[in-house]
């Protein structure tokens, strides 16, 4: 997958990640993670929160870790609203359960992580918000209407 060039790297990953796993998401409504998660799933994703503190969030089973989420659930995309030294960890269980991306969300980025996961063959987006890369792409016409899960 790393052969994908940049530019199209979002796009793709939009389009072909359709269940997003967000480690961090909380379920206080005031916080960035929840407001993010909820415009996803609003626009056809499947959202799985990934957080040890909480039963369920958006209506979704929350799970402990990601690998325990990736036990009920196959994540095609991990959203980190982790702080940046927390990444390592994070890339270590996206790479073991099989997903194809990873995506830390702004002002969060792990160049070594990053690059561990593009080796084992993840696309890998730092320092973005995924809610604006969203709309951005969307009103250029570069996404397509969800159809489901794919």
């Amino acid at each position: 997958m790393s052969a994908i060039p940049p530019a199209e790297r979002m796009p793709h990953i939009l389009n072909h990640c359709r269940t997003i796993a967000v480690v961090g998401l909380s379920p206080k409504p005031h916080r960035a993670s929840f407001d993010v998660a909820r415009y996803m799933q609003t626009n056809g994703y499947r959202i799985i929160p990934v957080n040890p503190n909480a039963a369920e969030v958006l209506g979704e089973k929350a799970y402990s870790t990601l690998t325990e989420a990736a036990q009920h659930e196959k994540i095609d995309l991990v959203n980190c609203f982790r702080n940046s030294e927390d990444i390592p960890p994070v890339v270590d269980e996206a790479i073991a359960i099989g997903a194809k991306a990873v995506w830390m969300q702004l002002g969060i980025s792990n160049p070594a992580a990053a690059a561990k996961a593009e080796a084992a063959g993840l696309l890998v987006v730092q320092d973005h918000c995924i809610k604006i890369d969203h709309r951005v792409l969307q009103s250029r016409g570069l996404l397509h209407t969800p159809a489901g899960s794919i």
